[in-house]
């Protein structure tokens, strides 16, 4: 009894250190200057970004646009997709008990001109899935532009709205709530508005077996909004 009560002590202990913090950009920046032994100043000075603006950040009362970020993932020699998971890279246990809850507030707010997408549960870090939540502006192919590719697959369900779903080998097809479609992300595709809605809301899981994932993603888009 007294071994079962040991194990079952580390095992709460190892499991409150892996969900007892929630890392943002600010914890993220503020953690990594912590363990290098920088000031803000000599922060600054390695990135290029003034010290108000790294307080703000470090505060999360500021965030940066896409090309800041990739900036300072840049001078840090860091991924960009580091920038919003937990902690350095350690040796991860392998315990099969991840867990995430994922919010609007929490989650990673990217804005462009056919899109605003909301990437969910970026506390994780390593995931084999990306959850986004996207809400689609775009109405035509001339306004989307040319058709996006990455590595990977998708599931695309209907949440709000109506959508015309364009790819490289397929006719279009429209798709109403509470349908979905699965493609190789890796061929030719674009969400749009069907006609008659003014926008739509559509929750995204993209997957691939290759690293990286959440980088081809974010090389996609444009600014990250606050």
């Amino acid at each position: 009894m007294v071994l079962i009560g040991k194990l079952s002590n580390r095992f709460v202990g190892l499991w409150n250190s892996m969900n007892d913090t929630h890392s943002t950009l600010g914890t993220v920046l503020r953690g990594l200057r912590s363990r290098q032994g920088w000031t803000l100043k000599e922060m600054s000075a390695k990135t290029g970004i003034p010290v108000s603006t790294l307080s703000k950040i470090e505060h999360d009362r500021l965030t940066l646009s896409y090309d800041k970020l990739q900036q300072l993932s840049r001078r840090l020699g860091m991924r960009m997709s580091e920038l919003f998971a937990e902690g350095p890279d350690v040796e991860v246990p392998q315990v099969t008990a991840r867990r995430s809850i994922g919010t609007m507030e929490r989650a990673l707010r990217v804005e462009t001109d056919n899109y605003d997408y909301h990437y969910l549960c970026t506390d994780l870090r390593r995931k084999r899935m990306i959850p986004i939540l996207t809400r689609i502006r775009a109405r035509s192919t001339e306004e989307f532009g040319d058709l996006v590719t990455h590595p990977g697959e998708e599931l695309v369900y209907v949440l709000e709205g109506r959508i015309v779903v364009h790819t490289t080998h397929y006719d279009p097809v429209t798709l109403n709530p509470g349908e979905a479609i699965y493609i190789d992300s890796t061929m030719g595709h674009a969400y749009l508005v069907a006609e008659g809605f003014e926008e739509a809301l559509v929750l995204g899981v993209c997957s691939s077996a290759e690293d990286g994932l959440m980088d081809s993603l974010m090389s996609l888009h444009g600014e990250v909004a606050a």
